[in-house]
């Protein structure tokens, strides 16, 4: 287990003495801000520029509603800031199943697209609760943890956070929707290492999933039992034997290479990127955002998006060790490698390194729940780090 910048009672006492506002901006990381900030500039600029020709008649239709999604995140960003992560902690239950309902519910009302029932049409807005869902997932099994930490070591305690753990995962499977369900994985994975789970608990479950996985790619295709539905294992069989890809089946694959290596060290600019100005590219706004960025602005800017990246999983690292308890050092990891992860197979899908999931590139991909979202998971972290500083900063009194 990690060693935290406050104790359970450190924390519950800060409960008791709530500082006040002023004391929690003082104490925010304004590196993390100040980075989180950059990166949705960053994104807009990208969404300015390969969103330019997907409405001729409207260039700048895209870029406008992203602007807006931006403003309602940042508002997100500053109410989840202002929150005490210890509210979330004590009704961890509730977010669970709000949580699962909804995602839930969508199988049954949800508005499909592109194969998939991930999306909940109302009136003014479509949103994906499922984007939603991998904050609250995390929020609400960092509880179910913190609430068990003195029962950590036995597998009852690990067997259950995971059976609890894997029905929204499953329930997002079933949308279908592969990316996201992985990213719950990660999470939940990420928050039983920080929590303190022995070693031989997090082996024997990454023995499972192994098994899990040959099953499910190879031997229950065997049997003639298909899990996945037959883009989804296309997609595999495609990253891990290219050479038996079906034909025209590698076409995103290509073109996205061929998107990345056009930009060279500067960029083609907005009206020379060819390969997004004239539809080559699929899925340029969302899926392979990065490589339709890379060829407007280079090398370097991809470079520059990478860096920012990797300025704010640093932060995010950070938030970890100065987290005042257990509970906000889980939900902490698990928001950081959530994000890790998305980002890590989203650019590797553009590269050839991963296998095409469907995941958005955070901050850049065009989307309103996606962008929400991590805002306000960017909030929550500042929120942890704000509050362990005060609470360590009382302690020295």
């Amino acid at each position: 287990m990690l060693e935290y910048a406050g104790s359970q009672r450190a924390g519950l006492r800060a409960e008791r003495e709530a500082p006040g506002v002023l004391a929690i901006v003082r104490s925010l990381d304004w590196i993390l801000l100040a980075g989180v900030m950059a990166l949705v500039v960053v994104g807009l600029w990208g969404v300015a520029g390969f969103t330019k020709f997907a409405i001729p008649s409207d260039p700048t239709y895209f870029l406008n509603r992203q602007i807006l999604y931006a403003c309602v995140g940042a508002v997100a960003l500053l109410a989840a800031a202002l929150i005490d992560p210890d509210l979330y902690r004590r009704y961890w239950r509730a977010i669970f199943i709000g949580t699962a309902v909804v995602i839930a519910f969508v199988l049954l009302v949800g508005h499909a697209a592109h194969g998939s029932t991930r999306w909940i049409k109302l009136p003014l807005f479509t949103f994906q609760p499922s984007e939603f869902g991998k904050l609250l997932f995390i929020l609400a099994l960092a509880g179910m943890l913190a609430e068990r930490q003195l029962e950590l070591n036995a597998w009852r305690t690990t067997l259950k956070v995971v059976g609890v753990g894997l029905i929204p995962v499953l329930l997002v499977f079933a949308q279908p929707d592969l990316g996201t369900a992985l990213v719950y994985m990660a999470a939940l994975a990420a928050m039983l290492f920080v929590a303190g789970v022995p070693w031989r608990h997090l082996a024997v479950l990454g023995a499972i999933v192994v098994l899990v996985v040959v099953g499910v790619l190879w031997a229950g295709p065997a049997a003639g039992i298909s899990v996945l539905k037959g883009y989804q294992e296309q997609r595999l069989t495609c990253f891990i034997h290219p050479a038996t890809c079906p034909a025209g089946a590698g076409y995103n694959q290509e073109q996205s290479l061929t998107t990345l290596g056009s930009g060279g060290l500067l960029g083609r600019g907005v009206s020379n990127s060819t390969q997004v100005k004239l539809g080559f590219l699929p899925e340029s706004n969302t899926d392979f955002a990065f490589s339709a960025f890379a060829e407007q602005r280079g090398f370097v800017g991809a470079a520059i998006l990478l860096g920012l990246y990797l300025l704010v999983l640093w932060r995010g690292l950070r938030v970890i060790t100065v987290a005042r308890d257990l509970y906000s050092a889980i939900a902490a990891g698990g928001i950081v490698i959530a994000l890790l992860f998305q980002i890590f197979v989203n650019v590797g899908m553009t590269m050839g390194i991963a296998p095409i999931t469907g995941i958005p590139l955070p901050f850049v991909s065009v989307g309103g729940s996606s962008l929400i979202a991590n805002l306000a998971g960017m909030g929550v972290l500042l929120a942890i780090y704000a509050r362990g500083r005060v609470s360590r900063y009382s302690r020295r009194r």
